[in-house]
């Protein structure tokens, strides 16, 4: 029986079958995956549920919580200001944001932040979630964070951190938060509904996540890796239905740029497009030479803690990585999200593509995989 409704031009007919074999292969609730490429949309599917407790459909304009995807559209819109000359990725942060140049961080650029190179994967402040969502006193904890080593010298994923303090350059510069800022220079322009702060009209198409059996669960509260995904304990993971947790329409409220990103497939497929080829015959938002500055690896290997899963990153943005997330090439530039949410762009192959779904299964598990290997093998 078939399991999705939507389209596939008759040359991407193998991602409509992986799409398929997905919800019959996984634990699959509901999802959706949209590529475009050649200047158009080529594949557009959705189906399952989006609300597992009333049975609510998922229809083709759901959007989901798409976790650390945020990065995406937070490093795009730090490559426009800096394709715009409005900011320099190679200058100290403190350029822009004075109160930055504490304790030890006098150096640190952007590029670095972006690389999660600066040396402040976590932050020593303990705080509330009221004050993670008023924003201010997350930024004044950055200020005063030391550096956990020589920034520049060894990298650890940056998790919430990476957001508020590129966020902060964006604000700096522009007078408006990365998700407004988000939302007036490239969102709504274009048409896109990808959220960094979800408005209160959007709740009835947000789907409900789920948490899939068998997950392993993080490490005690004082591990650094449960730090830096918390926020030292402010938010809960995956923390699903708890107050403030990920389906709490308060936590996807507030901007929380590094992991609180909202989205359709579409919309997350649609600003990648839109920055590697432009999107709907509109102009690209990032140049060929801007492209080629965000992919140049950045960090790869072991980090801080030890670990190396395979990741290679460029500028705020993973790269191809065959033994953690195969892409297309050397110019594949994208964000996954917790549980299994991906989007990546393609200047070279002219692709868009993104994949959402509401039943967290794990980092880097194989559903969007399965479905970036069939639109690599229709490329072919």
């Amino acid at each position: 029986m078939q399991q999705y409704q939507g389209w596939a031009d008759e040359r991407f007919g193998a991602v409509a079958d992986v799409f398929a074999a997905n919800f019959a292969e996984f634990p699959e609730l509901g999802a959706a995956v949209t590529v475009f490429a050649g200047g158009r949309k080529v594949v557009e599917l959705w189906g399952g549920t989006a609300d597992e407790r009333t049975g609510r459909a998922w229809t083709q304009d759901t959007v989901v919580p798409v976790f650390s995807c945020a990065k995406g559209p937070v490093s795009i819109s730090a490559h426009l200001l800096a394709e715009q000359g409005r900011l320099d990725l190679d200058a100290p942060v403190a350029r822009y944001w004075p109160e930055f140049a504490r304790g030890g961080k006098e150096a640190v650029t952007t590029r670095m932040v972006l690389g999660h190179r600066a040396g402040i994967p976590a932050l020593d402040a303990v705080l509330s979630f009221e004050e993670v969502a008023a924003w201010d006193p997350v930024i004044r904890a950055v200020e005063a964070q030391q550096p956990l080593w020589e920034p520049g010298t060894t990298y650890e994923y940056h998790g919430h951190v990476l957001g508020f303090a590129v966020g902060e350059v964006i604000r700096r510069i522009t007078g408006l938060t990365p998700g407004a800022f988000l939302r007036k220079e490239i969102a709504e322009p274009l048409g896109l509904p990808v959220f960094i702060g979800l408005p209160e009209s959007e709740l009835p198409r947000l789907a409900r996540l789920v948490e899939a059996e068998g997950r392993r669960p993080m490490p005690g509260p004082e591990h650094l890796l449960t730090r830096i995904v918390t926020m030292n304990g402010a938010l809960v993971f995956p923390g699903l239905d708890v107050p403030h947790g990920w389906n709490d329409p308060a936590l996807h409220a507030i901007e929380l740029p590094g992991a609180g990103a909202v989205a359709s497939a579409t919309g997350l497929a649609g600003l990648y497009v839109a920055a590697a080829t432009g999107l709907d015959g509109a102009a690209r938002l990032l140049s060929h030479d801007t492209v080629t500055d965000a992919v140049r690896e950045v960090s790869s290997g072991a980090g801080f803690l030890g670990f190396d899963m395979g990741a290679r990153w460029g500028s705020g943005l993973l790269l191809d990585s065959p033994a953690f997330r195969p892409l297309l090439g050397a110019r594949s530039f994208g964000n996954d999200g917790a549980g299994g949410q991906f989007a990546f762009g393609d200047d070279e192959f002219g692709v868009g593509f993104g994949y959402v779904a509401n039943r967290m299964i794990g980092h880097g598990d194989a559903r969007a995989n399965r479905l970036i290997e069939a639109v690599r093998a229709c490329l072919d």
